[in-house]
């Protein structure tokens, strides 16, 4: 049998973004556990703001056409991601709302058919005290809201341009057993979906 395999990205576009390095550490613990792990640059999948008018003209944007067989080929996700102002971040919401959509040449079918039933892990990383937590609970609540079963841990890393060291590796092992326990839970979650 195929190994499970994970997508995972960051839901900031920054080049230095703590939350990409923050992701490193996610993916590196998932696959510890035993799954194949694909990182995305969301940059490289870039999108308009969600207009229905657009879509109806146009059709599905490629990039969101590609992120949606990227998805049906993956059994979960892994995102490390911000919150702004209390909340998911633009490009993460826009993302997902436009890969949700109906899936092209295939009637009847939408990207939330390849998002039901798969594990999701969050994890969140700020300059700020709070490490991003209060956007985690609305980050899980959209993802539910996708078909997507988000496993309970979660971890937020507050301080965060303190927490990593020149190689990006985080160095508080409190945080790190946090982050890696999120890895895992997607991992094992993943692998049994898959043997099921």
């Amino acid at each position: 049998m195929a190994a499970a395999r994970l997508l995972a990205f960051a839901g900031s576009a920054r080049r230095e973004s703590l939350n990409r390095k923050a992701l490193g550490t996610l993916i590196r613990a998932a696959r510890e556990a035993g799954v194949e792990v694909t990182e995305l640059d969301l940059r490289e999948f870039p999108l308009p703001l969600y207009d229905g008018d657009l879509e109806a003209e146009q059709g599905l944007p490629e990039p969101a056409a590609r992120l949606q067989r990227m998805l049906a080929e993956h059994q979960g996700l892994l995102i490390a991601t911000p919150e702004y102002n209390g909340f998911p971040t633009p490009l993460l919401k826009n993302t997902l709302d436009w890969v949700s959509r109906p899936v092209p040449g295939e009637a009847g079918r939408s990207g939330v058919d390849y998002l039901r039933g798969k594990p999701a892990g969050l994890v969140a990383a700020s300059p700020g005290p709070l490490g991003g937590i209060r956007g985690l609970p609305l980050t899980r609540q959209y993802l539910s809201n996708l078909g997507m079963i988000v496993v309970p841990e979660m971890a937020a890393l507050g301080n965060a341009q303190q927490l990593f060291d020149a190689a990006g590796e985080l160095t508080d092992q409190r945080l790190l057993s946090a982050v890696n326990a999120v890895g895992a839970s997607v991992a094992r979650l993943a692998k049994a979906l898959a043997a099921a």
